[in-house]
């Protein structure tokens, strides 16, 4: 017999899968119930689904949705041409959800995997494709009832309503729990349940039924891959730089895309992928990152007592637990101490009352790449009289005096870049080396000129992450203007690949933040940059303090919840 909307149970998994949605999707995505027998549709932020379908037509539902969102099928200039063209929009579903199923099957569970027909989603290279198609008269296979339909005014009011929250907020604001879940600020006494290992557990520690089907349903998930093919793009700059001059020698680094070999990132660099968002796929080994070295002024200070005012708010993240058994009070059940306890009192003993697991939080396990934007663009004057740059530098200093001084591993890394085979990373301090005076002299001696490759900088700062960091937990900062400029770099083009870097980071388990200092890029600029991924603007370093808490905490849960489900 279905189940009543209103039945707990039917409600109960509908929220459940909320997780599966927002780890296919790349993103938050949550997952509401409609009235019983409507068709499931998505605004782009929430999925609705029937609650009175069987359990697998709702995963699968979600399954098409979330791929229709990662795959940027209902971004609003895609959405727009199909509102009041309802034969349309059916079409262009039927062929963009096969296709964007097909190109998320790397994170698709086993069991989903039949959803996607190849031979219908290969017809199409993206998303222009799929609407000049939907806009013909050549016969289309109809959308699967689990497609559900599109909604396209609604998913155009979602992101309207998604630009005006963002450009509402004061700067330096932080958004509250209401309004954005995904930056939610802790008691300084509570417990973030986000670090337990037993996140899929029951409130009596053995594993319930929704945790077992998530495992079951999250189990064959893999990481994503950065390979494809494209064609290539425009060769003119797009802005004007103040251009400066560079290290004149390069150094090693252990950092490698695979772990299993070292590159001399000297002699030959690094070869990346680059998503070419207008044709949807990858271009194999585009851009070539080099790791080059600044030279240091021997005048150049740097002065750090503004590092303690963001000591507090870091304090806690990145703590482990440590997990205790057969103690007398805790915040679960431990089973077995439990059975033994049963066997006692039907043996007419007396137990042991001793039943519960407790968790402490002991060690420090995080390692932080901070990723310093010094193209020419953050030249230019910004707030409090000082240029984006220097301001960009304070801010950048304080955060890694800080981690330093918590114990956490970190490293800092500036880049520039001019053209797709000449992206720079200036390594300030590694995650092995010392913070000393010297870091400082070569922090306060980078000169802000040249362009800004962002998606390339990103995959290369991630990959070290990965490869160096040595923790369980990894977070990517990345403090920049958001202006994404380069040679064939323009515009929606470099902000599309800048978010999927992101994503990339994201879908393999690393916590991303972007921070801005001191700049006036425009709210809407920045979010087509940063995407999905926690951001903040503030108009001085000094207001550092009021936003990295809450923001580092969400992103290394976020990623914590990625790595258990990967």
């Amino acid at each position: 017999m279905d189940n009543d909307p209103r039945d707990g149970a039917g409600n109960s998994h509908v929220q459940a899968l909320g997780m599966l949605a927002s780890a296919l999707a790349g993103r938050p995505v949550g997952v509401s119930p409609l009235s019983a027998g409507e068709p499931s549709w998505t605004d782009g932020r929430t999925i609705f689904l029937d609650p009175s379908a069987p359990p697998g037509e709702r995963t699968a539902a979600v399954a098409v949705h979330a791929s229709l969102i990662a795959a940027g099928s209902l971004d609003p200039e895609v959405i727009q041409p199909l509102v009041r063209h309802s034969r349309v929009a059916k079409r262009y579903l039927a062929v963009e959800g096969h296709r964007a199923l097909v190109a998320n099957t790397t994170m698709l569970p086993g069991r989903l995997l039949g959803l996607a027909d190849p031979t219908v989603g290969g017809v199409s290279d993206g998303t222009a494709t799929s609407l000049a198609l939907a806009r013909g008269r050549e016969k289309l296979q109809s959308a699967p009832p689990s497609f559900g339909v599109l909604r396209p005014k609604k998913v155009l009011a979602a992101a309207a309503a998604a630009a005006r929250q963002v450009d509402h907020e004061q700067v330096g604001h932080v958004p509250r729990q209401q309004s954005n879940p995904d930056l939610e600020e802790l008691d300084e006494d509570a417990v973030d349940d986000s670090d337990d290992p037993d996140l899929f557990s029951s409130p009596v520690g053995g594993g319930g039924a929704i945790g077992k089907l998530l495992k079951k349903l999250l189990s064959s998930a893999r990481k994503t891959g950065g390979n494809g093919g494209g064609p290539p793009g425009a060769d003119a700059p797009t802005h004007r730089i103040n251009s400066a001059n560079r290290g004149a020698y390069a150094v090693s680094s252990l950092a490698t895309v695979n772990t299993e070999e070292v590159v001399d990132v000297e002699k030959d660099g690094l070869k990346y992928p680059e998503w070419d968002a207008e044709r949807g796929v990858y271009r194999p080994d585009w851009c070539t990152v080099r790791e080059v070295a600044a030279t240091i002024k021997p005048s150049a200070t740097q002065a750090i007592e503004g590092a303690v005012g963001v000591r507090r708010p870091l304090a806690r993240l990145g703590m482990g637990l440590h997990r205790r058994h057969r103690q007398p009070q805790g915040d679960d059940i431990d089973v077995d101490a439990a059975v033994e306890a049963r066997v006692e009192v039907r043996a007419g003993s007396v137990p042991d009352e001793a039943v519960y697991l407790d968790s402490l939080r002991r060690q420090r396990d995080l390692s932080v790449l901070l990723l310093l934007d010094i193209s020419g663009s953050t030249a230019e004057p910004g707030t409090v009289g000082r240029t984006v740059h220097e301001q960009q530098r304070v801010a950048v200093a304080h955060l890694m005096v800080a981690l330093h001084d918590l114990g956490d591993r970190v490293a800092l890394y500036g880049y520039y870049s001019s053209g797709r085979t000449a992206v720079n990373m200036v390594p300030v301090k590694r995650f092995d080396d010392h913070l000393d005076a010297q870091i400082l002299r070569r922090l306060n001696s980078l000169e802000p000129g040249a362009y800004s490759r962002l998606g390339a900088a990103i995959r290369h700062g991630s990959a070290v992450l990965e490869d160096r960091g040595g923790t369980s937990r990894r977070l990517l900062v990345v403090i920049s203007d958001g202006l994404a400029y380069d040679h064939g770099y323009e515009k929606a083009y470099g902000a599309a690949d800048a978010r999927r870097a992101l994503t990339e980071a994201r879908r393999r388990g690393t916590g991303c933040v972007c921070l801005t200092v001191g700049a006036s890029t425009d709210v809407a600029a920045l979010r087509r940059v940063f995407g999905s991924t926690a951001h903040a603007t503030i108009a001085q370093p000094d207001h550092l303090a009021t936003v990295i808490g809450p923001m580092f905490r969400s992103a290394v849960r976020s990623a914590e919840v990625r790595r258990r489900v990967a």
